[in-house]
């Protein structure tokens, strides 16, 4: 992993984050405990800053970044799919960005909503509690209905959850190890 400070601003990373080697930390960042960061990630807190959460996880080339003097916040047991962007917004607690979206400055989405592979969340989007948004620009089509809310809500949990223990199997001595090639 590469942590870098930049004008006097360090990472601080919190007990049972994994943070994959080929990752970037920069500046201003805050990252909570038992949290996933795959191969990749570029997490610029250069000239914003940058708070994410406990056990979340930040997949493989996930970027994430904010303007000057301003902030990307990333709640608790959020899901950032692979490949994802996350430029200046609010991420409420479980929120859920699919692969290769992009969600765009000043975006909300709050408790549990949902962004699908490849949509894009435009400048200043809100996105309701358990919404469900997908395309380009997202259409918000509908929500986490109440009477299916345990079911999804169970599933996305174990599957967050999974992440949660990939941290934990990469930190354990001898887990993680760079094969030696010729």
């Amino acid at each position: 992993m590469a942590l870098w400070e930049f004008e006097g601003k360090k990472p601080k990373i919190g007990g049972g984050t994994w943070v994959a080697p080929s990752a970037d930390i920069i500046g201003d960042v805050i990252i909570g405990k038992s949290c996933y960061i795959g191969p990749g990630a570029r997490i610029r807190g250069d000239y914003g800053k940058i708070r994410i959460g406990h056990e979340s996880s930040i997949q493989e080339n996930v970027i994430i970044h904010a303007r000057p003097e301003d902030q990307t916040t990333i709640g608790n047991h959020v899901t950032l799919g692979h490949g994802c962007i996350i430029h200046n917004a609010t991420l409420e607690d479980y929120v859920v960005i699919g692969m290769g979206a992009v969600v765009s400055d000043y975006v909300v989405m709050k408790e549990w909503a949902i962004l699908g592979e490849a949509g894009l969340a435009r400048q200043r989007q809100e996105f309701g509690p358990g919404a469900i948004g997908v395309g380009v620009s997202a259409k918000i089509i509908g929500n986490i209905h109440d009477e299916s809310k345990r079911t999804v809500k169970a599933e996305l949990l174990e599957f967050k959850q999974k992440y949660v223990e990939m941290a934990s199997r990469f930190l354990k001595k001898g887990a993680f190890v760079k094969i030696k090639t010729g």
